[in-house]
């Protein structure tokens, strides 16, 4: 089986010049075929970080989650197509769902399409692609005619 076929696009953001953006997209390099058939990419990875196997809190279902300190969120997403949204996209003006949290996001592109903006440019995202989100301002614009279902798990960074 092709390597390369089985390689995940891994798209980080940061800030350059005091804006949000876009600072890599490309496939991820860390892949390996362990036995014929058995790919594992290797993603991303921090320096640090604890969980209580045994404990959870109850789950505030708000529109932009608010992650416990020193915790997690993982969150399914189902982002319908931007006219069906109700809000107005301007031109030379922020998606009006730009937003910040202070966490690390790992989000996965299940189904469908998505734009990620950030202050300065954006990229289309589809199925496969991962999105490594380092507490940039940003929003998501489903440009399609059909909604894009996304996994994000969000990891406390203040």
């Amino acid at each position: 089986m092709d390597i390369t076929k089985q390689t995940p696009r891994r798209i980080v953001t940061g800030i350059q010049d005091g804006k949000s953006t876009i600072i890599e997209d490309r496939l991820v390099e860390n892949v390996v075929e362990h036995f014929p058939g058995l790919f594992i990419a290797d993603v991303w990875n921090t320096g640090n970080m604890a969980s209580i196997l045994d404990l959870s809190l109850p789950i505030p279902n708000l529109p932009f989650p608010e992650t416990p300190k020193n915790g997690t969120y993982f969150r399914y997403v189902v982002i319908p197509p931007d006219t069906s949204l109700g809000v107005t996209i301007a031109e030379d003006k922020p998606h009006p769902l730009m937003h910040q949290t202070h966490t690390l996001d790992y989000i996965i592109i299940l189904s469908g399409e998505l734009y990620l903006m950030m202050e300065d440019g954006e990229t289309r995202l589809t199925a496969g692609d991962i999105v490594i989100q380092r507490g940039t301002n940003h929003a998501w614009s489903n440009r399609s005619d059909k909604p894009c279902i996304q996994l994000a798990i969000l990891l406390d960074a203040s």
